[in-house]
């Protein structure tokens, strides 16, 4: 892995299927009322962050989210196709049934849909893409590909981050290949 520069991270506000703890993946799930008002409070938390570009998925819940923060940072919005949720098959849709997210992701290949290494390459891919354009870059994504970058870059894997809670990524100083988060 390249030498990436420090980003914004931020996770798509609430949808229907999110409070009905319903598997999404790829799935065009828009946002709720609750998740637009959760991007707007987003909206306000990066309103002073030097923030020169978005990039986000290109699914409905994650666009809608970036063009909500875009209304005040108004800056160049790029869509990405990797920065998609992970593929979960026939789960997609089904009550979320797992003990933690990794077992969900980890059993996506086993409903059809795609699999874990192949997910986290994709997402990796996406983001040392993502981080090509002026940055500092914002991220606008899913819980599933934060997932996958702590499980790349060292970062203790929680169960999943919260919806619309913006956060920093940045490289710990003398630490090969291991970052520090840092809450907006």
């Amino acid at each position: 892995m390249k030498h990436l520069d420090p980003f914004y991270f931020l996770r798509h506000g609430q949808t229907d299927w999110n409070k009905q703890r319903l598997c999404q993946g790829q799935t065009d799930i828009p946002l709720n009322a609750t998740g637009v008002s959760q991007a707007q409070n987003a909206r306000s938390l990066l309103a002073g962050m030097p923030i020169a570009t978005i990039c986000s998925s290109p699914l409905g819940r994650a666009r809608q989210t970036a063009e909500i923060v875009n209304e005040t940072l108004n800056c160049p919005l790029v869509f990405i196709d990797g920065l998609q949720e992970i593929g979960f098959g026939k789960l997609e849709g089904q009550p979320v049934a797992h003990e933690s997210y990794a077992a969900l992701l980890a059993d996506a290949e086993n409903w059809g849909g795609e699999s874990l290494d192949a997910f986290i390459e994709r997402v990796v891919s996406a983001l040392e893409q993502a981080l090509t354009f002026p940055g500092p870059v914002l991220v606008v994504s899913h819980g599933g590909a934060y997932w996958a970058i702590q499980s790349q870059f060292g970062i203790e894997i929680g169960d999943s981050i919260a919806n619309a809670h913006p956060v920093l990524l940045r490289r710990q100083e003398n630490r090969d290949n291991q970052w520090a988060v840092e809450t907006i």
